[in-house]
């Protein structure tokens, strides 16, 4: 399930990150969305979002995600935002991670928005 607006993805996702729930994460993506969630590596399509993703939620953290801006075409959109994640390392011991994100996401035939393409580290 997709959102009315590009410009609430970030909040969406964040929500849905922070109530730990991998299955309503992957529904923010196109079926073959590519994901990058580290530097030099690339995931396609939900199966391979999904579990890049459930590698974050298990730092069972909180997520803060900043939009530094939404830039909307004709069925496009491109975002740019900052994120920090804290949690608990599998030593038990805190960890922070944080990062700068890159999006392009596509408005779907319904109207809603969908990510395509999602870089966590691509504007650092």
């Amino acid at each position: 399930m997709g959102v009315a607006r590009p410009e609430d993805l970030h909040l969406e996702f964040t929500k849905r990150f922070n109530a730990g729930s991998v299955e309503q994460l992957a529904q923010l993506y196109e079926p073959s969305a590519c994901l990058v969630p580290q530097p030099g590596v690339t995931v396609k399509g939900h199966a391979a979002v999904k579990e890049s993703l459930q590698r974050f939620l298990a730092l069972r953290g909180s997520l803060v995600i900043t939009t530094d801006f939404v830039i909307k075409g004709e069925g496009v959109a491109l975002l740019r935002g900052r994120w920090t994640l804290t949690g608990t390392g599998p030593d038990g011991k805190a960890a922070e991670m944080n990062g700068k994100n890159v999006e392009v996401a596509r408005q779907q035939s319904d109207g809603t928005w969908l990510f395509a393409l999602d870089h966590a580290f691509g504007a650092d």
